[in-house]
């Protein structure tokens, strides 16, 4: 095993786990920070791949930006915790059974028959060319996202004002 494949490995786990935390916690905060060291991870296993560019947007968009707007929603909504310390068991037991439902398939997958690899062709594309295609091919779906954020933000502003006038 090289190391490169342990790296992958190391940061698969932490991603996973991460993850798994984020989705668990009953403390949004909480929730978010694990989020945040998924993305983290993303991008580091994005570097190791060979994607720079993916990493550093990774960083900058989601660690960053996105997760910067959830913090501020969740502080300006004041959402309280729940009492109860774990989820109870009616959620657990299908979430359980899509996991093993899923394991099965991976494994199935993994597993099934070694010689139907495909080969997959790399490719290689420049910061400068993904920028020119991204806003010259999809400029109206990224302004309609920061239109929706936009609005976001400020329903957030408007819900939090008006929980403040009803204490």
């Amino acid at each position: 095993m090289t190391l490169y494949s342990i790296i992958f490995y190391v940061l698969a786990v932490l991603i996973i786990a991460s993850t798994g935390l984020a989705i668990s916690r009953r403390n949004l905060v909480h929730a978010v920070v694990y989020l945040v060291i998924s993305f983290f991870g993303v991008a580091m296993l994005f570097y190791l791949l060979g994607a720079p560019f993916l990493a550093a947007l990774e960083v900058i968009i989601y660690a960053g930006a996105i997760m910067v707007l959830f913090l501020f929603i969740i502080m300006m909504l004041k959402v309280e915790a729940f009492e109860e310390r774990f989820f109870p068991i009616r959620q657990w037991l299908p979430a359980l059974g899509m996991c093993v439902i899923f394991i099965v398939a991976g494994a199935f997958m993994i597993l099934g028959d070694p010689d139907t690899r495909i080969p997959l062709k790399a490719a290689a594309a420049e910061p400068v060319a993904f920028g020119h295609y991204l806003f010259q091919a999809h400029w109206l779906a990224i302004e309609i996202i920061s239109l929706l954020l936009l609005i976001v933000l400020v329903a957030v502003l408007y819900l939090g004002k008006r929980k403040e006038q009803y204490k």
